[in-house]
Protein backbone atom coordinates (compact mmCIF):
# COMPACT_ATOMS: atom_id res chain seq x y z
CA UNK A 1 0.00 0.00 0.00
CA UNK A 2 1.42 3.47 -0.74
CA UNK A 3 2.33 6.02 1.97
CA UNK A 4 0.88 8.76 -0.18
CA UNK A 5 -2.68 9.50 1.05
CA UNK A 6 -4.81 12.11 -1.27
CA UNK A 7 -5.21 15.48 0.87
CA UNK A 8 -7.85 17.37 -0.94
CA UNK A 9 -7.24 21.47 -1.06
CA UNK A 10 -9.86 24.13 -1.10
CA UNK A 11 -9.76 24.32 -4.87
CA UNK A 12 -10.40 21.15 -5.32
CA UNK A 13 -7.57 19.56 -6.14
CA UNK A 14 -5.03 17.08 -4.18
CA UNK A 15 -2.02 17.23 -2.55
CA UNK A 16 -0.21 14.67 -0.41
CA UNK A 17 1.87 14.75 3.15
CA UNK A 18 5.56 14.28 3.41
CA UNK A 19 6.32 12.28 6.70
CA UNK A 20 10.49 12.91 5.74
CA UNK A 21 9.86 16.79 5.57
CA UNK A 22 6.91 16.46 7.85
CA UNK A 23 5.20 19.04 5.46
CA UNK A 24 2.64 19.14 2.91
CA UNK A 25 3.57 19.35 -1.09
CA UNK A 26 1.14 22.13 -1.69
CA UNK A 27 -0.90 25.05 0.56
CA UNK A 28 -4.26 24.29 1.71
CA UNK A 29 -5.45 26.61 -0.33
CA UNK A 30 -4.97 24.39 -3.95
CA UNK A 31 -2.66 22.69 -5.07
CA UNK A 32 -3.45 22.89 -8.99
CA UNK A 33 -4.06 26.67 -8.48
CA UNK A 34 -0.92 27.12 -6.80
CA UNK A 35 0.89 25.44 -9.88
CA UNK A 36 -0.86 27.95 -12.43
CA UNK A 37 -0.54 31.11 -9.92
CA UNK A 38 2.43 30.76 -8.60
CA UNK A 39 4.54 28.86 -11.96
CA UNK A 40 2.92 29.30 -15.38
CA UNK A 41 1.83 32.65 -14.67
CA UNK A 42 4.65 34.11 -12.67
CA UNK A 43 6.94 32.84 -15.23
CA UNK A 44 4.92 34.58 -18.29
CA UNK A 45 4.06 31.36 -20.29
CA UNK A 46 1.21 32.25 -22.08
CA UNK A 47 3.15 35.26 -23.57
CA UNK A 48 6.07 33.05 -24.21
CA UNK A 49 3.85 29.92 -26.15
CA UNK A 50 3.30 32.66 -28.75
CA UNK A 51 6.88 31.12 -29.66
CA UNK A 52 7.62 28.10 -31.81
CA UNK A 53 9.14 26.06 -28.76
CA UNK A 54 9.67 26.49 -25.13
CA UNK A 55 12.13 24.65 -23.04
CA UNK A 56 11.08 23.94 -19.14
CA UNK A 57 13.44 22.92 -15.98
CA UNK A 58 10.69 21.46 -13.66
CA UNK A 59 12.79 21.47 -10.19
CA UNK A 60 10.97 19.03 -7.76
CA UNK A 61 8.88 17.48 -10.40
CA UNK A 62 6.32 15.66 -7.46
CA UNK A 63 2.76 15.01 -8.25
CA UNK A 64 3.61 16.69 -11.62
CA UNK A 65 1.23 19.80 -11.29
CA UNK A 66 3.60 22.47 -11.73
CA UNK A 67 4.33 20.85 -15.59
CA UNK A 68 1.04 19.84 -16.32
CA UNK A 69 -0.40 23.62 -15.69
CA UNK A 70 2.66 24.81 -17.97
CA UNK A 71 1.47 22.23 -20.97
CA UNK A 72 -2.24 23.45 -20.31
CA UNK A 73 -1.25 27.11 -20.40
CA UNK A 74 0.96 26.83 -23.45
CA UNK A 75 -1.14 24.57 -25.59
CA UNK A 76 -4.07 26.57 -25.06
CA UNK A 77 -2.49 29.91 -27.03
CA UNK A 78 -0.41 27.36 -28.99
CA UNK A 79 -1.41 23.74 -29.52
CA UNK A 80 1.69 23.56 -32.30
CA UNK A 81 4.50 25.10 -29.64
CA UNK A 82 7.18 22.45 -28.80
CA UNK A 83 8.17 21.91 -25.68
CA UNK A 84 11.33 20.15 -24.39
CA UNK A 85 10.86 19.74 -20.84
CA UNK A 86 13.44 18.01 -17.68
CA UNK A 87 11.88 17.54 -14.35
CA UNK A 88 13.96 16.53 -11.34
CA UNK A 89 12.19 14.52 -8.56
CA UNK A 90 14.25 12.58 -5.70
CA UNK A 91 11.12 10.14 -4.64
CA UNK A 92 9.74 8.32 -8.01
CA UNK A 93 6.65 6.96 -5.87
CA UNK A 94 5.56 10.26 -5.74
CA UNK A 95 4.78 11.00 -9.59
CA UNK A 96 3.91 7.42 -9.60
CA UNK A 97 1.48 7.85 -6.89
CA UNK A 98 0.00 11.22 -7.92
CA UNK A 99 -1.34 9.24 -11.52
CA UNK A 100 -4.06 7.30 -9.63
CA UNK A 101 -7.84 8.33 -9.79
CA UNK A 102 -9.00 11.18 -8.34
CA UNK A 103 -5.62 13.05 -8.24
CA UNK A 104 -5.11 12.90 -11.87
CA UNK A 105 -8.37 13.76 -12.86
CA UNK A 106 -8.32 17.47 -12.54
CA UNK A 107 -6.28 17.46 -15.84
CA UNK A 108 -7.38 16.88 -19.23
CA UNK A 109 -7.15 13.08 -20.71
CA UNK A 110 -3.88 14.45 -23.18
CA UNK A 111 -2.04 16.05 -19.73
CA UNK A 112 -3.27 12.54 -17.97
CA UNK A 113 -1.53 10.49 -20.47
CA UNK A 114 2.06 12.36 -20.37
CA UNK A 115 2.29 12.56 -16.51
CA UNK A 116 1.35 8.71 -16.36
CA UNK A 117 4.11 8.48 -19.03
CA UNK A 118 6.40 10.20 -17.20
CA UNK A 119 5.78 8.47 -13.95
CA UNK A 120 5.91 5.02 -15.57
CA UNK A 121 9.00 5.16 -18.01
CA UNK A 122 10.55 8.49 -17.35
CA UNK A 123 10.43 9.95 -20.94
CA UNK A 124 7.43 11.11 -22.92
CA UNK A 125 8.30 12.02 -27.06
CA UNK A 126 5.59 13.23 -29.14
CA UNK A 127 5.56 15.95 -32.05
CA UNK A 128 5.33 18.92 -29.82
CA UNK A 129 6.75 17.34 -26.31
CA UNK A 130 9.82 15.69 -25.40
CA UNK A 131 10.19 15.10 -21.67
CA UNK A 132 12.58 13.50 -19.40
CA UNK A 133 12.61 13.24 -15.53
CA UNK A 134 16.07 12.28 -14.03
CA UNK A 135 15.38 10.88 -10.77
CA UNK A 136 17.94 11.28 -7.90
CA UNK A 137 19.10 14.29 -5.56
CA UNK A 138 18.52 16.97 -7.71
CA UNK A 139 22.16 18.42 -6.39
CA UNK A 140 23.58 15.76 -8.90
CA UNK A 141 20.86 15.29 -11.34
CA UNK A 142 21.15 18.63 -12.46
CA UNK A 143 24.61 18.48 -13.45
CA UNK A 144 23.76 16.17 -16.32
CA UNK A 145 22.05 19.37 -17.71
CA UNK A 146 25.18 21.26 -18.00
CA UNK A 147 27.24 18.87 -20.78
CA UNK A 148 24.20 19.27 -23.05
CA UNK A 149 23.50 23.08 -22.78
CA UNK A 150 20.47 22.76 -21.68
CA UNK A 151 18.97 26.32 -21.60
CA UNK A 152 15.27 26.98 -20.11
CA UNK A 153 12.81 29.98 -20.79
CA UNK A 154 11.07 28.89 -17.49
CA UNK A 155 12.13 26.93 -13.97
CA UNK A 156 9.94 25.73 -12.26
CA UNK A 157 11.42 25.87 -8.21
CA UNK A 158 9.79 24.08 -5.91
CA UNK A 159 11.62 21.82 -3.03
CA UNK A 160 10.02 21.38 -0.05
CA UNK A 161 10.42 25.10 2.27
CA UNK A 162 14.44 25.88 3.13
CA UNK A 163 13.83 24.77 7.14
CA UNK A 164 12.90 21.75 5.86
CA UNK A 165 15.15 20.58 2.83
CA UNK A 166 18.19 23.31 2.78
CA UNK A 167 19.77 21.29 0.52
CA UNK A 168 18.17 22.96 -2.69
CA UNK A 169 17.93 26.55 -1.07
CA UNK A 170 21.94 27.37 -1.02
CA UNK A 171 23.48 29.72 -2.88
CA UNK A 172 25.68 26.74 -4.66
CA UNK A 173 22.61 25.06 -6.26
CA UNK A 174 21.14 28.15 -7.12
CA UNK A 175 24.09 28.37 -9.13
CA UNK A 176 23.61 25.54 -10.93
CA UNK A 177 20.23 26.16 -11.80
CA UNK A 178 20.69 29.47 -12.95
CA UNK A 179 22.95 28.27 -15.44
CA UNK A 180 20.05 26.80 -16.90
CA UNK A 181 18.06 30.01 -17.74
CA UNK A 182 18.16 31.64 -20.48
CA UNK A 183 18.84 35.48 -20.45
CA UNK A 184 15.17 36.64 -20.87
CA UNK A 185 14.06 33.47 -19.20
CA UNK A 186 12.44 33.15 -15.43
CA UNK A 187 13.00 31.33 -12.45
CA UNK A 188 9.69 31.08 -10.14
CA UNK A 189 9.31 30.01 -6.78
CA UNK A 190 6.58 29.87 -3.79
CA UNK A 191 9.51 31.11 -1.45
CA UNK A 192 9.85 34.49 -0.09
CA UNK A 193 12.10 33.81 2.09
CA UNK A 194 14.93 36.65 2.60
CA UNK A 195 17.83 33.72 2.79
CA UNK A 196 16.58 32.41 -0.53
CA UNK A 197 16.42 35.80 -2.21
CA UNK A 198 19.99 36.10 -1.22
CA UNK A 199 21.56 33.01 -2.45
CA UNK A 200 19.39 34.02 -5.67
CA UNK A 201 21.32 37.46 -5.50
CA UNK A 202 24.26 35.84 -4.80
CA UNK A 203 24.06 33.29 -8.10
CA UNK A 204 23.52 36.12 -10.40
CA UNK A 205 19.80 36.47 -10.73
CA UNK A 206 17.56 39.68 -10.03
CA UNK A 207 14.36 39.03 -7.92
CA UNK A 208 11.31 40.16 -7.91
CA UNK A 209 8.38 39.56 -6.08
CA UNK A 210 4.80 37.33 -7.31
CA UNK A 211 1.86 39.97 -5.97
CA UNK A 212 -0.90 38.70 -3.65
CA UNK A 213 -3.82 37.44 -5.63
CA UNK A 214 -6.72 35.44 -4.13
CA UNK A 215 -6.28 32.66 -1.34
CA UNK A 216 -3.34 34.54 1.34
CA UNK A 217 -3.58 34.96 4.79
CA UNK A 218 -3.22 37.53 6.91
CA UNK A 219 0.10 39.52 7.37
CA UNK A 220 1.10 38.10 3.78
CA UNK A 221 3.21 40.05 1.58
CA UNK A 222 4.21 38.25 -1.65
CA UNK A 223 3.21 34.81 -3.28
CA UNK A 224 7.16 34.36 -3.87
CA UNK A 225 9.71 35.29 -5.74
CA UNK A 226 10.91 35.31 -9.27
CA UNK A 227 14.47 35.54 -10.54
CA UNK A 228 15.70 36.41 -13.46
CA UNK A 229 19.12 38.35 -15.61
CA UNK A 230 16.46 40.87 -16.78
CA UNK A 231 14.96 43.84 -14.19
CA UNK A 232 11.65 42.10 -12.82
CA UNK A 233 8.73 42.79 -13.78
CA UNK A 234 7.25 43.54 -9.81
CA UNK A 235 9.84 44.70 -7.73
CA UNK A 236 10.19 43.91 -3.99
CA UNK A 237 8.42 46.43 -1.40
CA UNK A 238 10.02 48.37 0.84
CA UNK A 239 9.17 45.76 3.43
CA UNK A 240 10.58 43.43 1.25
CA UNK A 241 13.47 44.99 0.81
CA UNK A 242 13.96 45.52 4.33
CA UNK A 243 14.07 41.92 4.92
CA UNK A 244 16.71 41.56 3.34
CA UNK A 245 18.76 43.53 5.28
CA UNK A 246 17.91 41.18 8.51
CA UNK A 247 19.70 38.26 9.86
CA UNK A 248 17.29 36.28 7.82
CA UNK A 249 18.73 36.83 4.69
CA UNK A 250 21.90 34.85 5.36
CA UNK A 251 21.83 32.82 2.63
CA UNK A 252 22.46 28.88 2.63
CA UNK A 253 25.66 27.36 1.75
CA UNK A 254 26.87 23.68 0.98
CA UNK A 255 30.02 24.50 -1.08
CA UNK A 256 30.63 20.59 -2.00
CA UNK A 257 27.18 20.15 -2.75
CA UNK A 258 26.76 16.88 -0.62
CA UNK A 259 26.20 18.42 3.01
CA UNK A 260 23.58 16.87 5.01
CA UNK A 261 20.48 19.30 6.21
CA UNK A 262 21.62 19.70 9.89
CA UNK A 263 25.07 20.39 7.88
CA UNK A 264 23.79 23.27 6.62
CA UNK A 265 21.03 24.48 9.36
CA UNK A 266 23.87 24.94 11.83
CA UNK A 267 26.31 26.49 9.18
CA UNK A 268 23.93 29.38 8.63
CA UNK A 269 22.79 29.40 12.58
CA UNK A 270 26.44 30.24 13.48
CA UNK A 271 26.75 32.81 10.97
CA UNK A 272 23.81 34.40 12.00
CA UNK A 273 25.13 33.97 15.78
CA UNK A 274 27.68 36.33 14.75
CA UNK A 275 25.86 38.78 12.22
CA UNK A 276 25.80 42.76 13.42
CA UNK A 277 22.65 42.95 10.96
CA UNK A 278 19.43 43.59 12.21
CA UNK A 279 17.11 40.91 14.30
CA UNK A 280 14.00 39.21 12.04
CA UNK A 281 12.12 40.06 15.09
CA UNK A 282 12.61 43.65 15.16
CA UNK A 283 11.94 43.55 11.12
CA UNK A 284 8.53 42.11 12.21
CA UNK A 285 7.77 44.48 14.54
CA UNK A 286 8.48 47.50 12.59
CA UNK A 287 5.82 46.35 10.00
CA UNK A 288 3.48 44.88 12.54
CA UNK A 289 4.03 41.81 11.00
CA UNK A 290 3.57 39.70 14.44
Amino acid sequence: MSEWLPLPTEDGSFTFFSKTFNEAFHSRFGAKQEAFLKFAQATDLADRAAQPSICLLDVCYGLGYNTAAALEVIWTVNPDCHVTLYALELDITVPQAAIAPPLIDIWSPPIQDILTAIAQQHHYITANLNATLLVGDARRTIQQLHPINFQADAIFFDPFSPRRCPQLWTVEFFTLVAQCLISTGKLATYSRSASVRAAMLEAGLKIGTIPLGVGHQLNDWSHGTVGSFQPPPHSLSQLEQEHLQTRAAIPYRDRTLSDSAETILQRQTQEQQQSQLESTSSWRRRWSLD
